[in-house]
């Protein structure tokens, strides 16, 4: 089982969006039969099965064994992954392009577009890689940092895409026999995540 997998084809990502079956897949990241599941997730077995040919059939769900039981076979499935990302690619022709508009570096839309053709390309390098057994050659930052003033924040932003711009400069080689081109995304944006709870003090039940 992989930690992460890339859907691609439109018709597994269908599969995947369906309520029950995004259930189903959740509860199969450990190795369960039909039966299982259907008291795990209060369905019927006849139904449990039909979801489970749908996504075995995408790839979505793997067989792991098959156990006897009386005069049938009892098949135990698994997720093929813990988790599942759904690369642009299955969207085809709405997909985003970040070359169809004016690079905006202010634009949280076209931040989104290179999002996801980040999505899209890695997710590719990712399959491609897994069906020739190797590993790609990534790397990836995740930080914060708290601005005290939007003037702050502006100025971080052009200090960074100066050192970058420099470092680029610095290792980009045009005519380097048998080099390989690698794209570099920074993406600067404000948290999503809730605000931490800040403690209160409360004298008020104080006597």
């Amino acid at each position: 089982m992989f930690d992460i997998a890339v859907i691609e084809d439109p018709a597994a990502a269908e599969a995947s969006l369906d309520p029950i079956r995004a259930r189903l897949l959740a509860a199969l990241s450990e190795p369960a039969s039909a039966a299982t599941l259907a008291t795990r997730v209060g369905l019927a077995r006849q139904k449990v099965n039909y979801h489970l040919r749908a996504l075995e059939q995408h790839g979505l769900i793997e067989l792991v064994e098959e156990r006897r039981k009386g005069n049938m076979t009892e098949r135990v499935m698994r997720a093929t992954a813990a988790s599942y990302v759904i690369s642009p690619v299955a969207l085809s022709a709405v997909r985003p392009d970040p070359a169809a508009q004016p690079p905006d570096r202010l634009s949280a839309r076209w931040l989104l577009a290179l999002a996801a053709r980040l999505v899209q390309d890695v997710g590719a390098l990712i399959t491609g890689a897994d069906r020739a057994g190797k590993r790609v050659a990534t790397f990836a930052v995740d930080g914060r940092v708290r601005f005290a003033s939007a003037a702050d924040r502006a100025a971080f932003a052009e200090e960074l895409a100066s050192a970058v711009t420099a470092l680029v400069s610095r290792y980009h080689d045009e005519k380097a026999p048998g080099g390989r081109e690698h794209r570099v995304l920074l993406a600067l944006h404000p948290s999503a995540d809730p605000p931490p709870t800040r403690p209160t003090d409360d004298t008020s039940a104080e006597e």
